[in-house]
């Protein structure tokens, strides 16, 4: 697990000059140090904050010694030394020794007293704890605060700590009486207490006494070392012998050129160094990555991880704990270091250690209501099977499994995940069952090779169990990785500390044609540089998965207004957070500024400056993005009601400001986590959006063919890129499965919407009234309907009889409704006229995609958009029942004005469904699509218009189709020359609840 990942970190001090964040004493060199990793506040990652190894345990609460990046890698006896700290007191973080951690029960994690004033707020309600009322807490060891000072108490009111026991681990086998401060209660405080947790099993108590009462004084008793640990600890001394003998009498430069010669790339750093070259001696020299063909693998716990690049997008994310390997040679001119000389390869395979991995490690899954998460990696990863007596064939079931990134082994041993044999086998006992039986290894059938692809492992390997033994499967092969919903690894208040004072915008001054960053503190005096009359002036962009970064790079060159002076501004960070950090250097000329900027955007970006037209990207280095400084919003001006001049009428004037509110727009830009500095509504583009589309495409298809999960990372990453989001402290989500490709896609349909808008909004008012303006450049008539009139009532009777009663959170009650008329639609509605079966159907949608609809008509997904989430292929959708399309009208209770269509559609002959089909195209002689619903209008209070248009205006009945999936009836047309949009209801919903 890489050490971003993980919150803890271990290693020999390099040298002396480190100091215990605890104690500020310094750390000295080659001691064991340990590290709580905390975001840095300057750039976009995280740092450890060391600690003397006793000062580590008054700060850490470590349960795992897992949780510890490099904790595999260090001396046997270390290893050891934490494992015994974390089984006797270290998993609480309470206390330094461990005499002191025996004091205690529970361990100081939880605490009651008084409240000594009113001003402590509980952790669970959040109200003030009233003063000298019992509070109980709970330690917090993961805050900035906890950190630099100690662990911190969260406190409660009693019946908050009650509700939430189970969440803050204080179980019901639990005794009252072993929190920290119980005895200095009073009596009634302390039945209450008794009443309310229950007097739990006293079992940490008893466990004090047994310890007292065994002949060992106290002590823990040794357990027996196993297999796996022998070779462990054997494989560990054999490493650090070859270490300490290669720090003694091997030069680092001699180091380099071994590895050199080897064919293997140069670690930076002389710890790394020497963890390389002893890596080598003792198991073979590296063959390169077999996925991306170039990278240079190195070890970890978990596997040996690759450091090469799979595209110019993505990290290759190979790991393996069966690298291919070749001898390391050692060449004469070496021969005068008596072990260089001595040494022989001997070729060993490295043994691993049983790793639980962190749920909260690694990239974060789209699958957040996914109890157990979901891989997107091979299911069987570096998992070793033996085959027995089969059925099918030995080949075929051997690629099956290596398909699935498993390895098939020829003995069995405690490491082995399964055996796959037969029933027959079993009973016969032969060598092999014997064997497996002695290592206590689950013995399955051929099935199970074929139901892991599509499954949890471990509980599979259980179910198509053919044998009565079997120890269980974590202990042999550890967890496997799951995914699961984004988090920071942090706490909220942490979180907020670097999110909660973000400017939701910056006024920036604009001279010659570019913004001066305001961060440089120079725009009263200085304007941005222009060279060959283009502005010296580039925002960059880095996402990436893998890592759970989101970083952005500024760079300007400025210079005076007034006189003959020039800077290099520079700004980096976390998107959306205050992580970060900027400079301004001065420079000595013009000439300085410009070879500066153009030197730091090679740098960061790996292209020249003069060929920024033509970028090519390149492997973890930034991408520039086009950014709007807010120079636009002169052009668009909120629309103001009072004042205006039109003399259109209000009801129509309601709607205009409505459907051009660019509040509302900028509002739905930021639900979908879109960042608004990178990405404003000013930069939206339909190419940008197309190629968006095309990326979810890509992914729709990885997902649908069992892609790799590096091919899924790469164009997840590209896709950020194109639509640069806010995420905050959390880690991007990894756009792995089609609900999320749905999301994305709603995500792009309506930012397409939101482009047509603002495209309008900055077209001008030629001198005319803005709403006036803005209403002209709709080219779409409205008129509104008299609510007294026979047309007015036949459409609230519409609105309420077709009110699904699934749909009963809300009521809808008509507030206006306009006859609308979309210049040319008639002309292109024309030929379908004369088709049977035209109805009025509702279309649902959010206001701020208004704008675009009434201007350019409904219109069909692009061919560039994914076909996930389509029921029925890719068209315009209608339904008969109103609640059914208001519920795409995305409303709240704070937001419940909204607007809705209904359309003439021309259905023509349907092509009748009970369950999803990609339509595509219709079969001959079809003309729309109907999806049938198990309750829809009674026919029979049909309303047929003069000119032939059906309302089906009735009350919800059973539709008679009792084997249909769908609850009620879709319409679809393929063809947008169908629709002809007859009226605009502005809908007001009634909220319930």
């Amino acid at each position: 697990m890489p050490h971003h990942d993980l919150p803890f970190q271990a290693e020999y001090a390099k040298s002396g000059r480190a100091g215990c964040k605890a104690c500020k004493g310094n750390i000295s060199q080659d001691s064991l140090r340990l590290a709580i990793m905390v975001q840095a506040p300057t750039f976009d990652g995280k740092i450890p904050t060391w600690f003397h190894y006793a000062c580590f345990w008054k700060r850490a609460k470590c349960k795992n010694p897992d949780d510890i990046y490099n904790f595999h890698a260090l001396r046997w006896d270390d290893q050891q030394k934490i494992k015994d700290k974390i089984g006797v007191g270290g998993g609480t973080g309470a206390g330094g020794d461990h005499e002191d951690t025996g004091s205690h029960p529970l361990d100081g994690e939880y605490s009651t007293e008084y409240a000594k004033s009113g001003k402590s707020k509980c952790r669970g309600c959040e109200e003030f704890i009233a003063k000298d009322s019992v509070r109980i807490s709970q330690k917090e060891y993961t805050s900035q605060r906890a950190i630099m000072y100690g662990p911190q108490d969260l406190w409660y009111h009693v019946d908050c700590f009650v509700e939430k026991r189970d969440e803050l681990g204080f179980t019901t086998d639990m005794d009252p009486s072993m929190i920290k401060g119980f005895g200095k209660l009073k009596p009634e405080d302390k039945t209450m207490l008794y009443e309310k947790l229950g007097k739990g099993k006293k079992t940490a108590t008893k466990r004090k006494q047994d310890a007292k009462k065994d002949g060992n004084g106290g002590k823990k008793v040794k357990k027996e070392e196993t297999e796996e640990e022998k070779t462990l600890r054997e494989q560990s001394k054999l490493l650090w012998d070859m270490r300490d003998k290669l720090s003694k009498d091997v030069s680092n430069a001699a180091m380099k050129l071994l590895l050199e010669l080897n064919k293997q790339e140069i670690p930076s750093g002389e710890s790394k160094l020497l963890d390389a070259v002893a890596d080598c001696l003792v198991f073979g020299a590296l063959e390169k990555c077999k996925e991306c063909k170039d990278g240079q693998l190195y070890y970890t716990a978990e596997g040996y991880c690759c450091t090469g690049n799979v595209t110019e997008w993505t990290k290759c994310m190979n790991v393996t704990k069966f690298p291919t390997r070749k001898a390391f040679k050692i060449p004469k001119e070496f021969h005068d270091v008596p072990f260089l000389k001595a040494y022989k390869y001997v070729k060993r395979e490295r043994a691993f250690p049983v790793v639980t991995i962190s749920s909260t490690s690694g990239l974060v899954s789209s699958c957040m209501d996914s109890v157990d998460g979901v891989s997107t990696s091979k299911p069987l990863r570096d998992m070793k099977f033996v085959l027995g007596k089969l059925k099918g064939s030995k080949s075929e079931v051997t690629k099956a499994i290596t398909d699935l990134g498993g390895v098939v082994v020829s003995k069995v041993d405690a490491k082995t995940a399964a055996v796959i044999s037969s029933k027959e086998e079993v009973k016969k006992e032969s060598k092999t069952i014997l064997e497996a039986e002695k290592h206590e290894v689950h013995v399955v059938n051929e099935d199970f090779v074929k139901a892991c692809s599509n499954g949890d492992v471990l509980k599979l390997i259980s179910v198509h169990s053919i044998a009565s033994w079997g120890s269980p499967i974590e202990k042999r092969i550890g967890q496997r990785p799951t995914k699961s919903a984004p988090k920071s690894g942090m706490s909220a208040r942490d979180e907020a500390r670097f999110t909660k004072s973000v400017p939701a915008k910056l006024k920036m001054m604009v001279k010659g044609g570019a913004a001066v960053d305001p961060d440089s503190e120079l725009a009263d005096k200085a304007h941005v540089l222009q060279d060959d009359g283009e502005p010296l002036t580039a925002v960059l962009g880095l996402v990436d998965i893998a890592r759970g970064t989101n970083s952005f790079y500024k760079l300007q060159a400025l210079e005076g207004d007034t006189k003959m002076s020039y800077w290099l501004f520079r700004a980096w960070g976390r998107v959306g957070t205050t992580i970060g950090g900027n400079k301004v250097e001065r420079c000595g000329s013009r000439n300085s500024v410009i070879s500066n900027f153009k030197e730091m955007y090679l740098q960061k970006t790996g292209n020249n400056w003069e060929d920024r037209k033509n970028f090519q990207k390149v492997p973890s280095k930034f991408y520039p993005l086009e950014i709007d400084y807010g120079q636009d919003d002169e052009e668009v001006k909120k629309l103001d009601l009072e004042n205006s001049t039109s003399k259109l009428p209000k009801g129509v004037q309601e709607i205009i400001r409505m459907i051009f509110d660019v509040e509302s727009m900028k509002k739905a830009m930021m639900e979908f986590e879109i960042d608004m500095k990178k990405m404003p509504l000013g930069k939206l583009s339909k190419r940008q959006i197309q190629s968006a589309y095309s990326i979810l495409t890509e992914l729709l298809k990885l997902i649908d063919t069992n892609g790799s999960q590096t091919q899924i990372v790469d164009a997840t990453n590209r896709f950020y890129t194109a639509i640069p989001h806010d995420f905050g402290m959390k880690k991007p989500t990894l756009l792995d499965t089609a609900k999320i490709i749905k999301q994305k896609t709603d995500m792009l349909d309506n930012l397409m919407e939101i482009e047509v808008a603002y495209s309008l909004l900055k077209g001008g008012d030629d001198g005319d009234d803005p709403i006036t303006a803005h209403y002209n450049k709709l080219k779409c008539e409205m008129e509104p309907l008299d609510p007294a009139s026979e047309e007015f009532e036949r459409l609230k009777t519409y609105t309420k009889n077709t009110h699904a009663t699934t749909h009963n959170m809300y009521d809808l009650e008509v507030l206006d409704v306009m006859k609308i008329v979309r210049q040319g639609e008639k002309q292109t509605f024309r030929p379908f006229k004369e088709l049977k079966n035209r109805m009025l159907l509702w279309h649902g949608s959010r206001t701020t995609n208004f704008a675009g609809i009434l201007s350019q008509g409904l219109r069909i997904a692009p061919p560039e958009a994914p076909v996930t989430g389509y029921m029925f292929g890719k068209g315009v959708y209608f339904a008969d029942m109103v609640s059914k399309s208001a519920n795409y009208c995305r409303t709240s209770k704070t937001d419940n004005i909204a607007l809705m269509l209904l359309c003439e559609v021309a259905l023509g002959n349907m092509y009748e469904l009970k369950h999803s089909l990609f339509v595509n195209p219709l079969p001959k002689g079809k003309h729309s699509t109907k999806g049938i619903g198990r309750t829809c209008p009674d026919p029979a209070s049909d309303y047929t218009s003069p000119d032939g248009v059906v309302i089906p205006m009735g009350m919800s009945v059973d539709s008679g189709v009792n084997d249909s999936s769908l609850l009620y009836n879709e319409f679809i047309v393929y063809d947008t020359a169908q629709i002809n949009m007859k009226y605009l209801l502005k809908m007001k919903f009634n909220y319930k609840y």
